[in-house]
């Protein structure tokens, strides 16, 4: 499952907006990913999501595999738009 979703923090990725999706990620047992430019890097590794260095306002696409793929999206989605 993918969906595209946008980073509205003004900070954009930020150490602690990282922190707190993998505390969301690592709750899920499916395989879940983050893409940005031509990048892919596991949703559950702060540094991974931080290597990233995605700016405000962009979009990013959230791939989760498994049987709980649907939920984690969710919650990311939820997660983002705070």
């Amino acid at each position: 499952m993918k969906k595209e979703l946008s980073i509205e923090s003004t900070q954009g990725l930020h150490a602690q907006l990282a922190a707190k999706l993998v505390d969301v990620t690592t709750q899920f047992h499916s395989d879940i990913r983050l893409e940005y430019a031509d990048q892919t890097v596991d949703a559950k590794s702060v540094l991974g999501l931080m290597s990233l260095a995605v700016p405000a306002g962009e979009n990013i696409t959230v791939v989760a595999e498994g049987k709980d793929a649907e939920a984690v999206i969710q919650e990311i989605e939820k997660l983002l738009d705070e």
